[in-house]
């Protein structure tokens, strides 16, 4: 029997198998980088081991030094969580040599699996892995990490000109994430959608297909949004994947929780890869089978058998992923303090933060999963929908509009999405539709603080007072007067106003604004507004042309013969920074003449560091 379980992860996972292991008793070990010595994965558990370092390569993807954590924490299991190295077979194998239980696949099955190219062979499907196999014919191509998932290490490819470059992007990346650089190359279906099968075998040979999920919704080929069941299926198609599914599992004697992914398009369904871990998107499968995942690996681990048939699925569920990233800058991933996260009752939240923990470069952008379960489709999506719009986010930039948007779409909302959805409605779905009374009851918020025993009014007219907000990434100005009767603006009444509550009334309608300040960062509801100085610092200005890091992290490549004097073409790649396990690339503005490079590789930078300037020609 499991007495003490090791997770070989971080953050929401960790935090996910550790619920489960408190209600059954079980003690709970956190490994943590120097990066996350304070992170809540770390300060939940029971113990906590550190591996000192900061980057996955030195941390989480050193599986000797996790090995010797769990036998000197005591632990009797270990459980790989997803991601870094829970599709790792020597990982496996070294828990398993070390006289611990294995919470995950035989390592043999893993190995059989984890590489995507071995896989597709398995199933009778053959990968071009020799890039020189590639021609015009054959785009567009994408270009795939054999090792790991979440989007990492995948290239989309539409002219060849372009390949050795992506080849070169998704091995530095795969080897980062993953610590294996391996990839192949294999036809691109567009506009398909993303649909896997949810399997769970014990040691008995009883597999359970646990219904579909669609996960169509994704940026970098990462999910963004995931349901369950997968809508509009046919009961044929349905079929047809749970038998794929469950006979990708007899073929390597798959034991635990595994997911078995396909794309669907023109009604087929063309077989990806199968993945042999837990998934992020498991809480709504979980939702619609009545069933916790995680307790049935461990049952599974433990040696118990499965009932002969699966649980009945009820209702529908949803779930969106909050991501710390900017989707209108490129998705470029947030750092900073996140200082406030709530959502409605009723919503599933998984989270490996909390309230004041900071947000890092090292590691994925993901803040949190919410999900909702609902006797219907349309139920589940509004439930969600209303609730993020309504959760309290206070901190960097997410994609919280953007999944609300996303969720109240026409084209997810009758079921139609495909994995082309961002590419065709990004620009709309970014669009910047700001509260247009949020900054006035900022300011509002801010002169009531300064409004006291001498008044803020005079006896004769004065000028008004003038505030200035950044929101969305365009500067606002309010203005306002301070009178006898109290603080007054032009077309509103202001019933009340406060440090922390704002009420106007417009056009006969009364609203209410909840004011949150950090610093110079103001949240006013779910708008964020930064307060501009009256007087902007010339120090702060830069040339035009100049190219300003979006994000902290590391310069991992300068493009080949590039210096200083050197002519560019507009959006030609001039270097790229690493951060969050992801590569950024950076682009020429216009064509002209690089007549500043300050970034080489290795170096760190910070938010707004410059990295070039292209002088116009």
């Amino acid at each position: 029997m499991i007495t003490s379980v090791l997770v070989a992860n971080r953050g929401e996972i960790a935090c996910r198998v550790f619920r489960t292991c408190r209600q059954w008793g079980i003690r709970t070990v956190a490994v943590h980088s120097d990066a996350d010595a304070n992170a809540l994965h770390a300060r939940e558990a029971d113990a906590a081991v550190r591996l000192p370092g900061a980057s996955p390569a030195d941390t989480y993807l050193r599986g000797d030094l996790i090995v010797k954590a769990a036998v000197a924490a005591g632990a009797d299991a270990v459980h790989p969580g997803y991601g870094f190295l829970s599709e790792n077979a020597d990982f496996a194998r070294a828990v398993r040599d070390a006289g611990l239980v294995w919470i995950g696949p035989p390592p043999e099955a893993v190995e059989a699996m984890a590489s995507k190219t071995r896989a597709k062979e398995l199933m009778g499907i053959a990968p071009l892995t020799d890039p020189t196999d590639v021609t015009e014919a054959d785009l567009p191509v994408l270009v795939k990490a054999a090792a790991g998932g979440g989007g990492r290490g995948m290239r989309v490819v539409r002219d060849l000109a372009d390949l050795d470059a992506a080849l070169t992007a998704a091995r530095a990346e795969a080897t980062s994430a993953f610590g294996d650089g391996e990839v192949f190359v294999e036809p691109y279906l567009e506009n398909g959608r993303h649909v896997e099968v949810q399997i769970l075998a014990d040691t008995h040979g009883t597999v359970w297909a646990l219904g579909t999920r669609d996960c169509s919704l994704q940026r970098r080929h990462q999910k963004v949004i995931e349901e369950a069941p997968a809508p509009g299926l046919t009961p044929e198609l349905t079929a047809e994947l749970h038998d794929l599914a469950v006979r990708a599992a007899r073929a390597v004697d798959y034991v635990g929780a595994g997911t078995v992914e396909f794309l669907v398009a023109d009604g087929r369904a063309h077989f990806l890869e199968m993945n042999t871990r837990l998934q992020v998107e498991h809480p709504v499968t979980e939702a619609v089978f009545g069933i916790d995942l995680v307790a049935l690996q461990l049952r599974v681990a433990e040696g118990h058998a499965l009932e002969t048939d699966p649980p009945r699925a009820r209702g529908h569920a949803v779930e969106a992923r909050l991501y710390a990233e900017d989707p209108a800058s490129g998705w470029a991933p947030q750092t900073g303090r996140l200082h406030r996260l709530a959502v409605p009752d009723g919503i599933r939240l998984d989270t490996g933060y909390t309230d004041g923990d900071d947000i890092g470069v090292h590691y994925d952008p993901m803040l949190a999963k919410a999900a909702a379960h609902a006797p219907t489709r349309a139920e589940a999506v509004r439930r969600l929908a209303g609730a993020l719009e309504r959760a309290v986010i206070h901190g960097p930039v997410t994609n919280r509009d953007l999944l609300v948007r996303s969720l109240r779409h026409e084209e997810f909302t009758s079921g139609r999405m495909d994995t082309g959805f961002y590419d065709r409605h990004l620009t709309d779905l970014t669009r910047s539709a700001p509260d247009p009374l949020a900054p006035l009851a900022a300011a509002l918020s801010d002169a009531s603080t300064r409004t006291g025993r001498f008044g803020g009014w005079r006896n004769l007219p004065s000028q008004p007072q003038v505030k200035r907000y950044a929101v969305a990434g365009e500067e606002h100005e309010v203005r306002y007067h301070h009178t006898r009767d109290g603080l007054t603006a032009e077309g509103v009444h202001v019933v009340h106003a406060g440090p922390d509550r704002v009420v106007l009334e417009a056009d006969g309608v009364r609203r209410r604004f909840d004011i949150a300040r950090y610093g110079d960062r103001i949240h006013v509801n779910t708008t964020a507004l930064t307060a501009l100085p009256r007087f902007p610092d010339p120090a702060t200005q830069h040339a035009p042309g100049s190219l300003l890091a979006p994000m902290p992290g590391t310069v991992v490549r300068v493009a080949k013969g590039l210096t200083e004097g050197t002519s560019v073409q507009a959006g030609q790649p001039l270097l790229w920074l690493e951060a969050m396990k992801m590569e950024h690339k950076i682009t020429a503005p216009v064509r002209g003449r690089l007549t500043a490079l300050n970034a080489v590789p290795g170096q760190q930078v910070t938010v707004g560091s410059l990295l070039a300037v292209v002088q116009a020609t």
